[in-house]
């Protein structure tokens, strides 16, 4: 099994709040894991169980085959970077990097040329004399995940480490961590709640809500085949009706709707999502021809945002907001403008259907 890591049964209470409600996951050794959830969903929680800086009320922590639940934070040889980056303000960007080698009593010669490679890794040997102040955010993060590094823990844990710098150096810093990782083939744990940060460097994504995890999957099953409505809401962005559901249709208020999936109650409650990706916008003067006429509804584009390589249109059909994405280059075609009468096409394979009151979104 190597050196993988197991949570069994993990719980943690505070009184009568239950911050993280029986969780099991099993990390294998040089695995890349998210923990992605909004604000108090427990995901900070879990990351300090791990590194034993939090107590836990019921269930294991086991490593290496051994249960750690008792182990102090210190013999636990983990490594954690924090948002705050946690630099010693009157020690170099080389003094902080050795500091960890240092308590750990290794020889003078060893913890120069770990430094040494450290920053290499990170491009930084020629910043080796300034201190923390004459960096910049982006810089800092990078000695702050080095530090981590050097003494090769076995376990690296990054608690939301990009979410104070900005847009273009998060970017940069997701994409330098992900290769970083996959030259050491080191086992790291990224708490976040930014979705395009987990989708975009993880192995394997667990979303957590309430304390409980929702879905652990690659990221790609993650946001193609979300197993709730929470998680086809939390991940990407999609549209959502509520209707019952007989057989291949669902009746949403005077609508009904194909959907490939059938039903196995009349009647029955369901939630349904479509990505924006997959809704199909055609100007209304040159409808197309579609496999399910009944899914073509009528629209008005209220609002365009150009995003780039795709453009968002926001479209109001019969007082309800949908949300369709299209290429830059379709949009271009059609000559499409905010106030263009519109048909949307919903095809019957791209709807998510969800039992009504499973993981509420």
């Amino acid at each position: 099994m190597g050196r993988d890591l197991r949570l069994e049964n993990l719980t943690k209470r505070y009184g009568n709040l239950v911050a993280v409600d029986h969780v099991d996951l099993e990390i294998e050794e040089g695995e890349f894991i998210c923990f992605l959830g909004p604000s108090g969903c427990g995901k900070t929680t879990v990351l300090r169980m791990i590194t034993g800086f939090e107590t836990v009320t019921e269930g294991l922590i086991i490593f290496n085959n051994q249960v750690i639940n008792d182990l102090l934070p210190k013999k636990r040889e983990f490594g954690i970077v924090f948002q705050s980056y946690a630099l010693f303000p009157n020690m170099t960007v080389e003094e902080n990097i050795a500091f960890g080698l240092k308590m750990r009593k290794m020889p003078k010669k060893a913890i120069a040329e770990r430094v040494d490679a450290m920053l290499d890794l990170i491009g930084l040997s020629a910043w080796r004399d300034l201190y923390p102040a004459q960096l910049s955010g982006g810089q800092q993060q990078r000695v702050a995940l080095v530090r981590a590094l050097a003494p090769d823990p076995q376990v690296l844990l990054l608690d939301e480490p990009l979410s104070a710098l900005d847009a273009k150096i998060r970017l940069r810093l997701r994409a330098e961590i992900k290769k970083l990782q996959q030259e050491l083939k080191k086992t790291m744990i990224h708490v976040t709640h930014d979705q395009e940060e987990a989708l975009s460097i993880a192995d394997r994504v667990v979303v957590m809500e309430a304390g409980q995890f929702r879905q652990v999957g690659r990221p790609i099953d993650i946001y193609k085949n979300p197993s709730c409505s929470f998680v086809a809401d939390f991940v990407g962005t999609s549209n959502f009706f509520e209707g019952r559901r007989t057989g291949d249709t669902v009746t949403i208020g005077k609508r009904k709707i194909k959907v490939m999936q059938n039903g196995s109650a009349a009647g029955e409650s369901v939630s349904l999502a479509i990505r924006p990706e997959n809704v199909e916008v055609f100007k209304r003067a040159a409808p197309p021809e579609v496999d399910e006429k009944i899914n073509l509804v009528s629209g008005k584009i209220d609002v365009v945002v150009f995003q780039g390589a795709a453009v968002r249109l926001l479209i109001n059909m019969d007082g309800e907001e949908i949300i369709a994405d299209i290429i830059e280059k379709d949009f271009e075609q059609q000559s499409l403008k905010q106030g263009d009468e519109v048909m949307l096409y919903f095809p019957p394979e791209a709807f998510l259907v969800f039992p009504k009151g499973e993981g509420e979104k």
